[in-house]
């Protein structure tokens, strides 16, 4: 009987770690941007994770809005079958200087919209920009985003973390390019309440395995028994 009760709470209590970890990365995901090559005045290729966070609906298109107070000379766009891309020109409040030229309008935004189809539910994609100069002496670059799904839903991927504050509902997606100024060792950013799902998860397995091997060792000791 204990040997038993102890397998049941090992299988309840992996059953929930499992749940939990995969509330926690349900919760974390959201529209980011990523690039491979980064690099303060030179030229990037901008990577933007696009999931489709619901059950039923496709996301259909996706808006992307580029820093007008650094603005890009150069934008050129990712072809994707299945996708239409236009870009949007509008003249800048006031000219701006980019290396060796200076601006007076810049690219602003970048739409994407599903021919057909889209990214299907509880899925994702990655849509790709190739951009320059990236300014220097600047941290971050932020890209507030607007996802739009098939069933008429709207998200606006345009909230800015303050510093001391909870990371909002809706981040904008942000690039970081201080890394790209001094090279530093490699660090992850751990996000709690994964860091307690994976917690949890590895301690549902680890008593699965010790009420497994109870099991096993009862077992042994009852055909032993004559």
């Amino acid at each position: 009987m204990p040997q038993t009760f102890v397998l049941r709470a090992a299988a309840i209590a992996a059953a929930s770690a499992l749940i939990l970890a995969g509330a926690a990365g349900s919760a974390s995901a959201h529209v980011t941007v990523s690039s491979p090559d980064a690099k303060p005045g030179g030229y990037a290729k901008l990577v933007f994770r696009v999931p489709t966070e619901s059950d039923s609906a496709s996301t259909t298109k996706l808006v992307v809005s580029l820093p007008k107070d650094h603005p890009f000379a150069h934008v050129g766009a990712q072809v994707k079958d299945g996708w239409k891309v236009v870009k949007t020109t509008e003249k800048l409040p006031q000219p701006v200087k980019v290396g060796d030229v200076t601006l007076s309008e810049a690219i602003t935004t970048v739409t994407w919209t599903a021919a057909a189809g889209g990214v299907p539910p509880n899925d994702f994609d990655e849509f790709a920009l190739s951009v320059g100069k990236l300014p220097e002496g600047v941290d971050t670059l932020n890209f507030p985003a607007v996802q739009t799904y098939s069933d008429g839903e709207v998200v606006k991927w345009e909230q800015l973390a303050k510093d001391g504050a909870d990371k909002p509902e809706h981040p904008a997606p942000t690039l970081k390019l201080a890394a790209a100024l001094t090279p530093v060792a490699p660090t992850t950013e751990v996000d709690n309440t994964d860091t307690l799902a994976r917690a949890l998860g590895a301690g549902g397995l680890l008593l699965g395995l010790v009420g497994l091997g109870l099991g096993l060792r009862a077992g042994r000791t009852r055909k032993a028994t004559p």
